[in-house]
């Protein structure tokens, strides 16, 4: 058999373990793996007539290809955000260009759908199976393949934990100790200037990260992406907690995604294949809303890829190494059309259509003071380890 790997979105701590997982357990069974480079771009880019095409959209990997990988973070598989059914005009591959019509193609503003070229490639290719390694955007495209006949196994990854249907992602763990890490440390120049800090955390949907990493370092205040934030209220909160501290300082963080009442996330640039435009920026207006308000001064921090950069934690490992042991269990039973899962701390599958049939939120009620903007966990009986 014939397996094609690939990354899609961003990069977390954990995928090169998962391939290294996946390229031992399938050659030791006798399989042949090759890898996709730069997520779904290496499928729409590869041009089957071009001899220097598959040297640059894919790489043989077998033991020695992989031997030293899982000590980074990052893949060297390289990503994107490429969807191939939704293909603006401008990213369509020269030689997919209509050379009658090419003229009209480039003035239509309306994204192509070169899935049909997608699984030509693959049966070019000779690949049989697919594992798409990636969040819910990635994802969604491995269940669109899965709809047009071709196996896919997916592995559910993402820096924010916001996929549908399993409790935990490769590289939330390492997320959340980079982010506690750095607040702790961003408490000494915070500290030794009696400042307000504002620590943006990334987090687009999802304030799990905002709420976990806040809960787990002791922060004053928490602002998530969930609940729509007053600054005055805000301004009232953290002026106590700056009173109330010896040191006289104060640490907030902020979900990406967070917004003010009555406004809108901060977002900037064209929306990517999926819809989504880049954010960030919530931090700084916040700081400087609360700098004219308390007449404090402020350290604003944008922990961006800090977060997601380095090797992955021992948590992150496991789970990467478990979760490709699984995705090949149901390949070699030629079971396919499933995403490996973490549910109620088991290991389980789940079909990939569960990916696109909700939204994965903090439970707001149960986790979150809505009122003095903190994590609010009192009883975590029955609930899954990162409490979502």
């Amino acid at each position: 058999m014939k397996i094609g790997i690939l990354t899609g979105g961003g990069d977390v701590p954990g995928l090169n373990p998962t391939i290294k997982a996946v390229v031992n357990r399938a050659t030791a069974e006798g399989h042949e793996v090759v890898g996709i480079r730069r997520g779904w771009g290496g499928l729409l880019h590869f041009n089957p007539e071009d001899p220097e095409s598959e040297s640059k959209n894919l790489l043989p990997l077998d033991n020695q290809t992989v031997r030293t990988i899982d000590r980074t973070g990052g893949t060297f598989l390289h990503t994107s955000r490429t969807n191939p059914s939704k293909v603006r005009p401008s990213d369509v591959p020269d030689f997919l260009l209509d050379p009658k019509h090419i003229e009209a193609e480039e003035h239509d503003p309306r994204p192509r759908d070169f899935t049909p070229h997608v699984l030509r490639n693959l049966e070019h290719l000779g690949i049989q199976t697919l594992i798409p390694i990636g969040g819910d955007d990635t994802l969604s495209y491995g269940e669109r393949l899965h709809s047009e006949g071709f196996p896919v196994v997916a592995i559910p990854k993402t820096m924010d934990n916001d996929v549908y249907g399993t409790d935990y992602c490769v590289g939330f763990s390492t997320a959340v100790t980079r982010s506690v890490q750095f607040i702790h440390q961003l408490r000494t120049s915070t500290g030794s200037h009696e400042r307000i800090a504002v620590v943006e955390l990334f987090g687009r949907n999802s304030g799990e990260t905002s709420l976990v990493s806040s809960y787990l370092a002791g922060v004053d205040r928490a602002v998530i992406s969930e609940v729509p934030f007053d600054p005055e209220k805000l301004a009232e909160l953290v002026m106590r907690d700056k009173r109330s501290n010896p040191s006289n300082y104060v640490m907030v963080t902020i979900s990406e995604g967070a917004h003010m009442q009555g406004g809108k996330v901060v977002e900037f640039g064209e929306t990517d294949a999926y819809g989504h435009r880049k954010l960030g920026g919530i931090g700084e207006i916040t700081g400087e809303a609360l700098k004219t308000l308390t007449g404090e001064n402020i350290i604003n921090q944008r922990l961006g890829y800090l977060m997601r950069s380095g090797a992955p934690d021992a948590l992150d490992l496991m789970v990467a190494v478990n979760f490709a042991n699984m995705a090949m269990d149901l390949i070699l039973t030629g079971v396919s059309g499933r995403m490996v899962a973490l549910r109620d701390g088991t290991y389980t599958h789940i079909p990939m259509s569960t990916v696109t049939s909700g939204v994965k939120r903090v439970d707001v009620d149960e986790l979150y003071d809505v009122k003095e903007y903190r994590p609010k966990v009192r009883h975590v009986l029955g609930k899954p380890m990162f409490l979502y």
